[in-house]
């Protein structure tokens, strides 16, 4: 009986250190991606992306919804995506490369935080993912004909 009482407070105190190093991190990255979008960073951002799309030979508008997805995640990402899509600034071939490559690659800042602090290798994990998704995105987008 001591034996699952030392049990479940080490699982609980460990549990509660890997909420608080999670709250550590997600919730700065939170308030930068508020004071990201009202001070336009992420339009700024989106700038670099751009010959990333031309790679995927993907609208160059198709920029800024990949940056957002990369660094913020895939839920910003596929909004912001849905949004440009809706309002004709990117075609369904370009959302569609975006969305190739968002699978693989996004919330970059994020997710590879959230591993190291749990003990992985930062540099590995983003290598992994950066590189999966370029190969696999550029491929797609010769093969697709939408």
């Amino acid at each position: 009986m001591n034996f699952i009482k030392e049990v479940l407070v080490e699982g609980t105190l460990g549990s509660l250190n890997s909420i608080k190093n999670i709250a550590i991190i997600v919730i700065p990255l939170m308030l930068f991606m508020e004071i990201a979008k009202d001070i336009k960073l992420l339009d700024f951002i989106g700038k670099f992306f751009k010959p990333v799309t031309r790679l995927f030979r993907a609208e160059e508008n198709a920029a800024f919804p990949l940056a957002v997805g990369l660094i913020f995640g895939i839920s910003y990402g596929a909004g912001v995506l849905i949004k440009a899509s809706e309002d004709g600034e990117i075609d369904m071939k370009s959302m569609f490369i975006i969305s190739v490559f968002l699978a693989a690659c996004h919330a970059i800042v994020e997710d590879t935080l959230l591993f190291v602090a749990i003990g992985s290798l930062g540099s590995v994990i983003i290598g992994i993912r950066v590189v999966t998704a370029i190969i696999t995105t550029f491929f797609i987008s010769r093969w697709v004909k939408i």
